[in-house]
């Protein structure tokens, strides 16, 4: 038993001494229509890798050849099967944009945004890449609005829209948490809480949004000067019955009343 295990096991290590030789010859080999053909062949082997380094190569020898268009998008799907879909989007952008009318060209122009969709970090993160495959995915859409990945592009588009939405709901109720600590942070959350409805109207956290608006609207009252104590009030009634029109089941309606009771309760008939 014992010796049929060490012959399998060096079977095993001179298939992989024989396959590492291969390679090696492929990469020093002048013969560029065989490596090409090693290079399809290590991509359908999903040896990504191997396939990316002599493609590398390749896609510089073969411009203005029949092998180019296909060198390129190969080159670029290698990336993608490696993971790394930051570089394999900026191939996927120089094929679409070399062969606008390519054969591979909405499939370079889907996996552009999706592979940066599949990469887009935390949204604690910086959301540059998202801000990238959002952009992607929206020239998708414009050129290829009866495509059949049509309606995932656009499922896409709108979950990477409510991350970004999600890290501004962060940035808010951070202000607010923060409260009057080194200033008036419940004045900054507003604003951000203003600007992210107008950016996102139909979010899935515009309930949240709302419901902060009329937090800090409240608790500036709270730490008002006299003179603007009255138009504070008035500024969390009308929050509240902005939130009510759109929730009036909410999940925040039994707190917001009593925010709403607090402020009419103190706004004086002579104002």
């Amino acid at each position: 038993m014992k010796k049929i295990v060490f012959l399998w096991m060096m079977s095993l290590v001179l298939l992989t001494f024989s396959a590492c030789g291969e390679y090696n010859k492929i990469l020093k080999s002048t013969d560029y229509e065989q490596k090409y053909s090693y290079a399809k062949k290590y991509f359908n082997a999903k040896q990504y890798t191997k396939s990316a380094t002599l493609l590398e190569e390749l896609v510089t020898i073969f411009k203005g050849t029949k092998n180019a268009e296909e060198s390129l998008y190969l080159l670029a799907q290698s990336y993608y099967g490696q993971k790394d879909y930051q570089t394999a989007s900026q191939y996927f952008n120089t094929y679409y944009t070399t062969y606008p009318k390519g054969e591979y060209t909405e499939l370079a122009r889907f996996y552009s945004g999706y592979g940066l969709y599949l990469d887009s970090p935390d949204p604690r993160l910086d959301q540059k890449q998202t801000y990238e495959a959002i952009n992607q995915m929206q020239l998708y859409m414009e050129y290829y609005p009866q495509s059949e990945r049509a309606k995932q592009a656009q499922d896409i588009l709108f979950e990477l829209q409510e991350k970004l939405a999600y890290k501004e709901f962060m940035a808010a109720r951070l202000y607010y948490n923060l409260g009057t600590y080194m200033g008036n942070n419940y004045l900054s959350c507003v604003i951000a809480v203003q600007n992210a409805l107008k950016d996102y109207p139909y979010s899935k956290y515009r309930e949240d949004f709302m419901v902060l608006m009329i937090r800090s609207k409240y608790e500036l009252a709270l730490v008002s000067v006299e003179e603007r104590l009255q138009g504070r009030y008035r500024e969390v009634v009308d929050e509240y019955f902005n939130y009510m029109n759109e929730f009036p089941e909410g999940k925040y309606v039994k707190e917001i009343q009593r925010y709403y009771e607090y402020a009419n309760s103190h706004i004086t008939s002579a104002y």
